[in-house]
């Protein structure tokens, strides 16, 4: 299984313009101060802030004069109060921009209850920080997936090794990185582009790092630029350049932020989508809909024939190989589950460290290394990795309940991706 993805990361803000700033009403205050408090939190957490551009001077005095903690607790609450005062509005969107406030307070109580070292039980957590309640099914329900790919990749040694063994057979050399990756990112925005408007001066800087608990990340940068970096710790194979292209790229990260600042920010003057605290429903609609952005972009074989044609040749792999491979994709991402029902194991402390390693190399089919870097995940990230999964899950039903028609789906997307939608929003 491929390495989970990662959101994106507050990179502070420098020389970008400020937003203009809409008039002083009741609710605009409460957004200001939500977003002073969310710069505070993550003063008092490295990487709670996940992206920010607003007014640099907040940024600023954030760092001057950090509340302690109980004064931001008191904080928190006192907001919540501010917002359940408000007298209801005729406006729908008005109201969806309430219940979106509302949910991201709940959020951050939890995460401040976490700061202070106070532990929930992983589907607790969950609730409290995304809201939602996942629910897995048990792990032998996926002995019919691992049937399947034993099918496909016969042998005598164990099914993880053989598995990793195949796949190794399509590594990317480190020397063809950049021109695979350009061309599957510039493929993921040429699709994307065809179904929703993007600014003209979008635009995002892509680097190679090492070090890292995750695959790729998007540092939104705000003014609609990002830097999207990739992890090269682990050889990358030719099927992970679509899923980063458009997972952190088109139409998922870059477009979801650059949406929410043209829409929301800059057009309503809607601060509070200025930030983004990482630890929040916020969350599931990123990454459930970044990773939903796959198989919008690339229905069917579409994916097969892209990869077959464009990227083996760039990647110096045999196209011919290709049809077999994206095959057992297919096969493995069956599986995917089985990678949640391990994280709740092993961070409710069902699970002893060596007991997931076995469990995630024998259900995810991976190597030892792998599996060791997946758990690094789940130390360092705990339930975010339910985005993953549940995200995705919730996103699909609900824009494949908006029609059944490419362009319908699309335009649910980018509804999506550019209104303050909740996780409850999603469900039937």
């Amino acid at each position: 299984m491929a390495i989970l993805l990662s959101a994106c990361s507050y990179v502070p803000p420098s020389s970008q313009a400020a937003p203009t700033l809409a008039p002083d009403s009741a609710m605009d205050l409460i957004s200001r101060d939500y977003v002073k408090l969310t710069l505070e939190l993550g003063e008092q957490e490295a990487g709670y802030v996940d992206a920010y551009y607003g007014p640099a001077e907040w940024a600023t005095a954030a760092k001057a004069k950090p509340r302690d903690m109980r004064e931001l607790g008191n904080s928190i609450v006192d907001l919540m109060l501010r917002l359940d005062a408000l007298p209801p509005s005729d406006d729908a969107l008005i109201e969806a921009r309430k219940r979106f406030l509302s949910a991201q307070l709940e959020a951050a109580l939890t995460r401040h209850a976490m700061m202070q070292d106070e532990v929930f039980p992983f589907a607790k957590e969950a609730k409290g920080l995304f809201g939602v309640t996942p629910e897995f099914a048990p792990l032998n329900s996926y002995d019919a997936a691992l049937a399947t790919i034993e099918s496909l990749v016969p042998g005598t040694a164990p099914l993880h090794e053989r598995v990793e063994a195949y796949q190794d057979r399509f590594t990317i050399p480190t020397h063809r990185l950049k021109p695979v990756f350009d061309a599957a990112i510039a493929e993921c925005k040429r699709r994307t582009a065809q179904h929703i408007t993007l600014p003209p001066d979008e635009n995002f800087r892509m680097e190679f790092v090492t070090g890292k608990s995750w695959s790729g990340y998007n540092y939104y940068q705000g003014n609609y630029q990002s830097l999207i970096q990739i992890n090269t710790d682990l050889p990358i194979r030719i099927s992970r350049a679509v899923d980063l292209g458009c997972h952190e790229g088109y139409p998922g990260h870059h477009v979801y932020n650059l949406l929410l600042e043209q829409r929301l920010t800059r057009e309503r003057g809607w601060q509070e989508f200025s930030i983004y605290p990482l630890y929040s429903p916020q969350s599931l609609i990123a990454e459930g809909s970044a990773n939903y952005g796959i198989d919008l972009a690339f229905p069917g074989e579409e994916r097969l024939t892209f990869e077959r044609d464009v990227l083996y040749p760039l990647a110096g792999l045999d196209p011919a190989t290709a049809a077999d491979y994206f095959k057992l994709q297919q096969a493995l991402s069956e599986l995917k589950g089985a990678r949640f029902v391990i994280a709740q194991g092993y961070l409710d402390k069902t699970l002893a460290r060596e007991q997931a390693i076995a469990l995630i190399q024998k259900y995810q089919l991976v190597s030892r290394e792998r599996a060791e870097q997946s758990l690094s995940f789940n130390d360092q990230y705990r339930s975010y990795v339910i985005n993953y999964g549940l995200g995705q899950d919730m996103v699909k039903a609900w824009i494949e309940r908006q029609g059944d028609a490419p362009v319908w789906r699309w335009k649910a997307m980018e509804k999506l991706l550019s209104e303050p939608i909740l996780p409850d929003d999603l469900m039937e």
